[in-house]
């Protein structure tokens, strides 16, 4: 996949990080190790497998499914989204932590793979007990340079990934309760 690169004030580096910023938000996580907040989205069907999602004054969110699932093909399917989240999180963790080490980054791209069965057709199709849902499998490949050594660059890596809110959820079993209103 080919990336398109964007001119921007800094053509050597990726876009700096506000240090101050990010050290006041730590100080404000060490002061309160306990806080939690909570995220809300709203999913609105515009028909077909087409999905608007709501998060706080943002434009909708697309979702849909590709062709061969009956989709338009206008969006990301939720798989895809979740992938993406996923290389979101990481990459956002990855930055921060290259910044606190006063590191600058001038490359990071995240290549992500997941390997899911389909078949069940989202609960219509077949229907095996036993059958594993969801991503067998998650593959991240990191493409990182800045001015630092490969060594460091790993350790920042392998610590973003560590304190990744949205692997650890998928790393870890979380309850998820779905109810009729």
């Amino acid at each position: 996949m080919a990336i398109e690169k964007v001119n921007c004030f800094y053509p050597d580096i990726l876009r700096p990080i506000d240090k101050s910023g990010l050290e006041k938000l730590s100080e404000k996580g060490k002061a309160n190790p306990g806080a939690t907040v909570t995220l809300k989205a709203k999913t609105v069907c515009e028909g077909q497998f087409r999905n608007l999602t709501y998060i706080r004054d943002l434009a909708p969110y697309v979702i849909d499914e590709p062709p061969h699932l009956l989709g338009q093909d206008t969006a990301p399917n939720p798989s895809e989204a979740l992938l993406a989240a996923l290389g979101a999180c990481l990459s956002v963790g990855i930055h921060a932590n290259a910044t606190a080490r006063g590191i600058a980054l001038s490359k990071l791209e995240l290549a992500l793979e997941g390997d899911i069965n389909v078949t069940a057709v989202w609960g219509v199709g077949d229907l095996s007990p036993g059958k594993h849902l969801g991503f067998s499998a998650i593959r991240v490949a990191i493409s990182v340079e800045g001015d630092a050594g490969a060594e460091t660059l790993a350790e920042i890596i392998a610590h973003a990934d560590q304190w990744s809110p949205v692997a650890n959820t998928l790393r870890n079993a979380v309850p998820v309760d779905v109810v009729q209103n």
